[in-house]
């Protein structure tokens, strides 16, 4: 998406100020998103009994979130201060195509994740009897099958992307209609916003409505197994109340920008799309869905104790084998 600024919807803001702007809030989206989720890669690798499906969901999720800063944030900040897409031959075409699919892979990994995460919960609050449907050796499968799924669906990229040259620049361009020709790309996008997100959407507002109601009328049961079953549900509550966060704060992020492309791919151009204030709401929602990827960390280790001790004894153990050394 390009959002470049407009000269004539930003002329109170200087255009170098209004750059060096965008840079710093992008710069950050990416440092924080570098560390926070190679964190929490690293925490649930480090720390056994945080590998739990649920846990080795948010580690896939913070895996495609890397997919960010690495792919898109480095392209962007490029294609804004040089002008030019930076790279040429072989090289150039090949990260041409995958920096935009990779990125969008990424996305369809993170809502696959979100709706493992909520089954899981949900059959561990409404059913906890029931064996789990999301187990661990289940959950390595629904990951690899979340990352073919999302790849196929976004393959087309690696078709409609091509690097093209100009005399005074390179460009990355989006070539679909060549590509496919007619008007694919906007039913195409139509479909992928209808499967991949307003239906998870609506299918995760039913379940955790579930999961509330059920724990909002949970009967304890006797004296004897009373303070096992508070301390279960204690728990389910905790693990519950970050998954909802990330659910909320995801959708929060997303659900603007997923309006935008459909606003954008089937209205006319001469139409709301080609105002001020329309460019300035796809710049908003641009930063409101990237700057996901650096929440998602920051929500692990700010709601879930057992991260942040997980983060405290990594410090620690890399603190002593600084002093050893």
């Amino acid at each position: 998406m390009d959002i470049t600024a407009n000269g004539s919807c930003f002329s109170l803001i200087n255009p170098e100020t209004l750059k060096i702007g965008q840079t710093v809030a992008l710069s950050l989206i990416l440092v924080v998103s570098l560390v926070g989720n190679s964190l929490i890669l690293l925490i649930v690798y480090k720390t056994p009994t945080l590998r739990k499906p649920m846990n080795m969901l948010i580690a896939n999720m913070a895996m495609s979130d890397l997919l960010y800063p690495i792919f898109f944030v480095p392209a962007r900040l490029a294609e804004w201060h040089a002008g030019s897409w930076l790279i040429g031959g072989t090289l150039g075409q090949a990260l041409c195509k995958i920096h935009i699919f990779l990125v969008d892979v990424s996305l369809l990994v993170s809502i696959q994740s979100l709706v493992l995460i909520t089954v899981d919960r949900f059959v561990a609050v409404v059913v906890p009897l029931r064996s789990p449907l999301v187990s661990r050796k289940r959950c390595l499968f629904f990951i690899v099958a979340s990352w073919i799924v999302a790849m196929a669906f976004h393959s087309p990229y690696l078709v409609a992307y091509k690097l093209g040259k100009y005399p005074e620049r390179l460009m990355c361009e989006d070539l679909w209609q060549e590509a496919f020709g007619g008007n694919t790309y906007p039913n195409y996008i139509l479909a992928g916003a209808i499967v991949f997100f307003y239906i998870p959407f609506v299918l995760l507002v039913i379940l955790y409505s579930n999961i509330l109601i059920k724990l909002k009328n949970q009967v304890h049961p006797g004296e004897q197994s009373a303070n096992a079953e508070q301390q279960r549900t204690r728990r389910n509550r905790n693990v519950l109340k970050m998954a909802i966060t990330i659910v909320v704060v995801f959708f929060i992020c997303w659900i603007p920008w997923f309006s935008n492309a459909i606003i954008e791919n089937f209205s006319a151009p001469d139409s709301l799309i080609s105002s001020c204030s329309f460019h300035i709401y796809r710049t908003v929602t641009f930063f409101m869905a990237f700057a996901n990827c650096a929440i998602n960390p920051i929500i692990c280790l700010t709601l879930s104790s057992n991260y942040r001790q997980a983060l405290k004894r990594l410090v620690s153990c890399c603190a002593a084998d600084a002093v050893e050394h």
